[in-house]
């Protein structure tokens, strides 16, 4: 009778509950208690001087309560207002929130965090504010996992895209989807604006899901579990997921299994989902030794000469140093000495034969993520009983790397694995700097530098700070590009140059009078000075990233970060 009255009951559906009854239902009845809610009509200050009639939760539901009678905090995404995209706001209260939550952690208040994403990742009109507090969630969910399990469902239409893709889904402990979610670093339409109709069609949807879809996702190895679109299937499954514990080993940091698997694929162009799921289905240890150092037989030899800025200062730092080998040619590492300190330095650079051709312009790509994350892991395994070494992030990046193949096998997770490898360096104790010698776009300068102590640039035109192209984030927004620069000048996140970006207070250093094209050895002396007072000042600092909003820019810059991580402060145990 029970069975049968089970079966002919209407089935409540998840993705239909808007954010803030997502968050009810995951945690335990009556116990819901909402943070910064509605009512104190905590707003995007950026939207209005765009037109952008804003709301007033900013697009994201926070909340105190119980999961199996233990604290829980509930971070679940409104997909329905501006396709749940991340500003400054929406970010601040998914951070600061997390980040209380470590704080109850270290006061021995052990504290469930559950994100429910549906996003489009940054919000293309809060630009640089997005990018910034994707970099905090992530590095909140990286110092969360030894505590606790972190855990994310991606459960509706919209999916989970972009830097949240990396820093949310990429990073969590376990990951939970529907068959109706996606997951994707690049959107479709911008693979299509930016490497042509025949590498995407944006229009093929069946496609589309089968390449990104929920189902894919978890029988390739990059999602952990499927469930129907239930209420109590779901709310069961993050039960499971913290019953199972603290995870050993993260996703994210299996750099040689990954590194393994991407060796057994080939160099054709008409990859199938089936051949992914397969690959991973009779995934080993070992899987693809012999093909891996096959390539890295090959990438020894190949040649690195692109002429960029990031060769250029990699070479120009390291100075002859111990030049690493064994990794793509793209991503170039050395281990040399500034002063006193031991310093390893890794750079991302064009590579012509790269055998991703979507990653052959500088671009971060699989191999070059996993390839960072592996020289980053070296580092703190070496140094693990001794004096941990610096790791200097030379910055030149034109973004990461758009192509079906990429998204196909996971450049969200090749992109978390280096932001993991960079964060858990940082909380291990090794001080380490972003240099930003050129340019600093979108999900490869959160995979590459935007995890470090310090950030530190150059003032030069050429560097730039952005979440994607221009052309492409026109198509999104369904702006022109002139509409897009005169949003520049109402909001400093929304500009391009370096200049606007140190407005929001994330750079440690903003460096003048060098020449960052044609650098003479008094311009590289400055540099190594600087990159040694930076050093000292790191070791006597704190690990986590505070310091991005406590500089005095930080305080006019980005006022709504810091004020919306006061009222959480106020409400967390009210």
């Amino acid at each position: 009778m029970n069975n049968k009255a089970e079966w002919m009951a209407v089935k409540e559906s998840f993705i239909e509950l808007r954010a803030r009854d997502r968050a009810k239902s995951v945690l335990d009845e009556g116990t819901f208690r909402e943070l910064i809610d509605p009512f104190q009509r905590v707003e995007s200050p950026h939207l209005p001087l765009q037109g952008i009639v804003p709301q007033s939760d900013d697009g994201v539901v926070t909340a105190r309560g119980t999961i199996d009678g233990q604290p829980a905090v509930v971070i679940a995404l409104e997909g329905a207002f501006q396709g749940g995209g991340i500003g400054e706001v929406c970010g601040a209260k998914i951070a600061g929130a997390l980040e209380l939550a470590l704080q109850n952690h270290e006061q021995g208040v052990p504290t469930r965090p559950v994100l429910l994403l549906e996003t489009g990742g940054v919000r293309l009109q809060e630009g640089n504010y997005g990018l910034l507090a994707i970099a905090e969630i992530g590095a909140a969910i990286v110092a969360l996992r030894p505590h606790t399990p972190v855990v994310s469902v991606i459960s509706g239409m919209i999916g989970c895209y972009g830097g949240m893709s990396i820093c949310a889904a990429g990073l969590s402990s376990h990951l939970i989807m529907t068959r109706q979610g996606r997951m994707q670093l690049n959107g479709s339409e911008v693979i299509e604006q930016e490497a042509g109709i025949a590498e995407l069609d944006s229009g093929d949807k069946q496609k589309i899901w089968s390449m990104v879809g929920g189902k894919q996702r978890v029988e390739a190895g990059f999602a952990d579990q499927l469930v129907e679109d239930d209420i109590g299937q779901i709310k069961q499954a993050i039960r499971d997921s913290f019953q199972q514990g603290v995870k050993k080993i993260n996703r994210s940091a299996q750099v040689k299994l990954y590194q393994h698997l991407l060796a057994e694929i080939g160099s054709a162009e008409n990859l199938k989902p089936e051949d992914v799921r397969e690959l991973w289905k009779n995934r080993k240890d070992e899987t693809g030794a012999e093909k891996l150092e096959q390539l890295r037989q090959g990438w020894a030899s190949s040649s690195n000469s692109s002429g960029t800025r990031g060769e250029m200062w990699f070479h120009l730092l390291a100075d002859h140093g111990d030049i690493r080998q064994g990794q793509a040619p793209s991503v170039l590492c050395a281990d040399g000495r500034i002063g006193e300190e031991n310093v390893r330095f890794i750079s991302v650079v064009p590579d012509p034969n790269a055998r991703f051709v979507r990653a052959r312009n500088g671009e971060v790509g699989l191999d070059e993520g996993w390839s960072i994350a592996a020289y980053v892991r070296e580092a703190m395994e070496a140094d693990q009983d001794g004096q941990r070494r610096t790791i200097v992030a030379i910055v030149d990046v034109p973004s990461q790397a758009y192509g079906y193949r990429e998204e196909l096998l996971g450049i969200h997770l090749a992109c978390a694995a280096a932001a993991d490898a960079y964060a858990s360096a940082r909380l291990a104790g090794h001080p380490v700097i972003a240099l930003i010698v050129g340019n600093a776009i979108s999900g490869a300068f959160l995979a590459h530098g935007m995890q470090s102590n310090r950030l530190i640039a150059f003032n030069d035109p050429e560097v730039t700070v952005q979440v994607m192209s221009k052309q492409s984030a026109a198509r999104i927004t369904r702006r022109s590009i002139e509409e897009l620069n005169e949003a520049a000048t109402k909001v400093p996140g929304a500009a391009y140059d370096v200049q606007s970006f140190a407005k929001l207070g994330a750079l440690h250093q903003l460096v003048d009078g060098i020449n960052a094209s044609s650098p003479d050895p008094s311009d590289v002396e400055k540099v190594q000075h600087i990159l040694t007072d930076t050093i000292q000042e790191i070791r006597q600092s704190p690990v986590d990233l505070r310091s991005r909003l406590t500089s005095e820019a930080a305080q006019s810059g980005r006022a709504a970060s810091v004020h919306v991580r006061k009222l959480l402060k106020e409400q967390w145990d009210q």
